[in-house]
């Protein structure tokens, strides 16, 4: 009997190291720009935040500069969305406003995705009493009323901007929870997914490198959703004395200054706007 010996053949390019791929080839970039609901919010979302930090270089005006010749005028090339009550130009307000108001919602975005994609993961992957018990805790959140316990709380601790984002973010999670539990309940059941297990690759790796990519498109979308809910919680806040306080431009306080009938018939350009 003779042994055969295997012959080992290299192809020519099998040292070579594979060429890092930039971001526009990256499997993220490609499953995030299918979602066009994703796409779109991103782009609005970023250019409200580039308008937000040039505020001082694009406003024609300061927030709080009065002008007792222009109280209430209409939109004119001199103030293109026109003044307020107290002769301010509404435009500058508007794009001075966005830093606060786009701060409150980002940052109580940031929480409660958070919160809710690290409680999601866990839910939909591990499954079982981890499962049963996280969306337990969760359907007790959702029955209380969160603007109730908003304002609650907001009042107990006192109305501050970091205060209000806190409280908002804190209790603003459950949406994005169940969102990236049932993506998470679907990819688990992916081959890729099955092939990591069975390779012995770590839990905690499987879920940042296979699971969370493929959930990030969903969690913007909810992300951008959310961010609009806080800005206007952070506007009830304000209209009820206990958000951010006037004179101080946002887009909630700007609401409450033109809550009188009058202006809602007769000057829509103090409402309309922000």
């Amino acid at each position: 009997m003779s042994n055969n010996a295997s012959t080992l053949t290299i192809s020519p390019g099998a040292g070579t190291v594979e060429k890092r791929r930039g971001f526009f080839q990256s499997r993220f970039w490609q499953r995030f720009s299918r979602h066009k609901l994703a796409v779109l919010g991103s782009v609005l979302l970023l250019a409200l935040i580039l308008c937000a930090v040039a505020a001082p270089l694009i406003a024609p005006y300061e927030p709080h500069r009065i002008d007792v010749k222009a109280i209430k005028d209409a939109p004119s090339a001199a103030h293109w969305l026109g003044t307020d009550g107290a002769g301010r130009d509404v435009l500058s307000r508007l794009i001075f406003g966005a830093r606060i108001s786009l701060s409150v919602g980002l940052v109580a975005a940031g929480i409660a995705i958070g919160i809710g994609t690290l409680l999601g993961l866990f839910s939909g992957f591990y499954g079982g009493q981890v499962d049963f018990w996280i969306m337990r805790f969760t359907d007790v959140v959702m029955t209380i009323p969160t603007l109730i316990i908003i304002i609650t709380v907001v009042a107990a601790v006192g109305p501050s901007i970091t205060n209000v984002m806190i409280v908002i973010g804190v209790f603003g999670w459950t949406g994005t929870c169940r969102v990236v539990r049932g993506e998470t309940l679907s990819l688990r059941r992916r081959d890729f997914v099955l092939a990591a297990q069975c390779l012995g690759i770590p839990t905690n790796r499987i879920v940042l490198r296979h699971i969370l990519p493929n959930v990030v498109a969903p969690i913007i979308v909810a992300g951008t959703f959310f961010v609009a809910g806080a800005i206007l919680t952070e506007a009830a806040l304000s209209f009820l004395g206990i958000g951010v306080q006037i004179p101080t431009a946002t887009w909630g306080n700007m609401l409450t200054e033109a809550q009188s009938l009058t202006v809602l018939e007769r000057m829509p350009w103090l409402w309309l706007p922000p």
